[in-house]
C-alpha cells in the first residue's frame, strides 16, 4: 500500500495503484464530471494527429506531487481541479463538462515523459497544465509537439524554451504563465545591487533551470558592475547526489559578500545544511530563488544550536502575481483553502484557464485546435475579461477576449512568454516566508 498525496493535498492510502493512477483517481473526484475512458487503441494516429474526446474537453495536468519540487507542486496542483471546477458549475466548455486527467510527474524528466506520454496518447487530452521543473518540461514537450497536444507551464522558467521555440522546435504547442529566467535572472542581479553587493558567487543545480539561471545572472550583475569571483569555475551540483560537502564549500570560498544559490528544496536544503555547518555562512548574505519559496525549506535546512533558522534573513526573489484577476482569485483560494495563495498557484490557474478558454475559442477539444487560439484568448484585440466564466460565455457567443489573469495580463509572445515583476521574499525570524517588496529587472 502507497501513500500518494490528493489535489488539495492530503495523505490517504491508495491499495493497489500506481502513484500516477491514484492521483487522476484523487482529481477526478474534484470534478463534476467523471473520466470517460479512452477511445479504442488509445494511441494518436502515426501522423501525430491530437486526441480529442466527444464527450467533452480533458484537460491533463502534469506537475510535481512528489520529489525535489513537491513542496511548491503540491498546493499548485490543487489549483487545476477548482479552475476544472469552477468552469463546470458555469456550464463547462463547449457544452460540456470538464474532465481532469491529473500526472504526478515526480519532479524527474523520465516519469514526466512517460506521463506526458500517457496523457497524450491514452487519455487524449485536449492540453496540458504542466510541468513545473525545467528539466521535466524540456523532455515532456516534444512528446506534446510530436501528438499536438498544447503545454502550458505554470512555472518552467529556463530562457532554453525561448531559445527552442524561436528555432520553431515547438509549432505553437508551448507556452507558460510565468515568465523566463532571464528576466528572473537580472531581478536577483538587481537585487543584488541595491543591497549594496558587488562581489557574489553561485550556486546552481545543474540542470537546464540552474545553469541557464546562472548563466543569465552573471551577465546581468558584470552589466550592473558587480563581479561573480566564481564566474570560470562555477559551483553546479548533481541533482542525483546525497552530499554537497564539496559544492558548499566551493560556493562560499573566497569569503563572497553573498551567494546566489539557485536550488531545488530537497537537494538545496542538504547543501545549506552542509555550508553552515562548515562555519561557512557567516557574513554572507544567502540569495534564493523561486524553486524553493516555500513554507517548507527554511525547516528542511534546519535551526542552529540555540534555535534560530539557519535561513533567517535569507532573500530571494519569485515571479510576482499582480493581475487583474487576482483579488478575485485570492478570495475563492481563501473561501477553499483557508489560507492565500502560495507562489505559483495563480500561474497554475491562469494556465488552466487558458486552455479551456481556447478550447471553447475553438468551439474543439482537439489540442490542435486548442493550440492554434491560445494566443487569441490571452492577447488583445478583444474584450478584456477577469471571469473565465465570462470569457467563456463571450466565446460561446461568438465574441472575441483578452484575458487578464491572477498572475498578470498573460499576454503570450510569439515564443509563448509572459513578462513579469518579481517579489522579494525574506524568511522570518520564526521560518516563515514573507513578501517584503519587488523588483523589476534592469532589461
Amino acid at each position: 500500500m502507497k501513500r500518494v498525496v490528493d489535489p488539495v493535498g492530503s495523505w490517504f492510502p491508495i491499495p493497489f495503484f500506481s502513484r500516477g493512477a491514484a492521483i487522476a483517481l484523487a482529481a477526478g473526484l474534484l470534478t463534476t464530471a467523471c473520466q470517460n475512458p479512452p477511445s479504442e487503441g488509445g494511441a494518436s494516429s502515426p501522423n501525430g494527429a491530437s486526441g480529442s474526446s466527444s464527450n467533452g474537453l480533458k484537460i491533463g495536468s502534469l506537475l510535481p506531487a512528489t520529489g525535489d519540487l513537491s513542496p511548491i507542486g503540491q498546493e499548485m496542483i490543487q489549483a487545476v481541479p477548482l479552475l476544472v471546477e469552477t468552469v463546470n458549475q458555469c456550464g463547462g466548455v463547449n457544452g460540456q463538462p470538464v474532465t481532469l486527467v491529473a500526472e504526478d510527474d515526480q519532479t524527474d524528466p523520465r516519469a514526466g515523459t512517460q506521463a506526458m506520454a500517457k496523457l497524450a496518447e491514452v487519455d487524449r487530452v485536449g492540453g496540458v497544465v504542466g510541468s513545473f521543473a525545467s528539466s521535466v518540461s524540456s523532455a515532456a514537450v516534444d512528446v506534446a509537439v510530436r501528438n499536438k497536444v498544447p503545454m502550458v507551464s505554470p512555472g518552467s522558467t529556463s530562457p532554453v524554451f525561448t531559445e527552442r521555440a524561436a528555432k520553431g522546435d515547438f509549432g505553437g504547442y508551448w507556452a507558460r504563465t510565468a515568465p523566463p529566467d532571464d528576466y528572473q535572472a537580472a531581478a536577483l542581479a538587481q537585487l543584488a545591487k541595491d543591497r549594496g553587493f558587488t562581489r557574489v558567487s553561485t550556486v546552481v543545480i545543474n540542470n537546464d533551470y540552474g545553469v541557464g539561471f546562472e548563466k543569465q545572472f552573471v551577465a546581468a550583475f558584470k552589466k550592473l558592475g558587480g563581479t561573480v569571483i566564481n564566474e570560470s569555475n562555477p559551483t553546479r551540483y548533481d541533482p542525483n547526489a546525497t552530499t554537497f560537502d564539496t559544492e558548499a564549500a566551493a560556493a562560499f570560498a573566497n569569503k563572497p559578500e553573498a551567494v546566489a544559490a539557485v536550488l531545488y528544496a530537497e537537494t538545496g536544503s542538504l547543501l545549506l545544511k552542509s555550508a553552515y555547518q562548515q562555519g561557512l555562512m557567516d557574513g554572507v548574505q544567502v540569495m534564493l530563488t523561486d524553486g524553493v519559496q516555500s513554507e517548507e525549506f527554511p525547516k528542511q535546512v534546519g535551526q542552529t544550536s540555540d534555535g534560530k533558522f539557519i535561513l533567517q534573513n535569507a532573500i530571494g526573489t519569485v515571479p510576482g502575481a499582480s493581475g487583474a484577476a487576482l483579488a478575485d482569485f485570492t478570495k475563492l483560494w481563501q473561501e477553499k483553502k483557508g489560507k492565500a495563495p502560495g507562489a505559483y498557484v495563480p500561474h497554475t490557474w491562469d494556465a488552466t484557464a487558458l486552455i479551456a478558454l481556447a478550447a471553447q475559442a475553438a468551439q474543439s477539444n482537439d489540442g490542435e485546435a486548442i493550440a492554434a487560439k491560445l494566443r487569441d484568448v490571452a492577447n488583445a484585440p478583444g474584450q478584456e475579461v477577469t471571469d473565465v466564466c465570462e470569457g467563456l460565455k463571450l466565446l460561446a457567443s461568438g465574441q472575441d477576449i483578452n484575458y487578464q489573469g491572477a498572475s498578470g495580463n498573460v499576454d503570450l509572445d510569439a515564443n509563448g512568454d509572459v513578462v513579469g515583476a518579481y517579489d522579494v521574499w525574506t524568511v522570518q525570524e520564526n521560518g516563515g516566508i514573507g513578501v517584503v517588496g519587488k523588483v523589476n529587472p534592469a532589461l
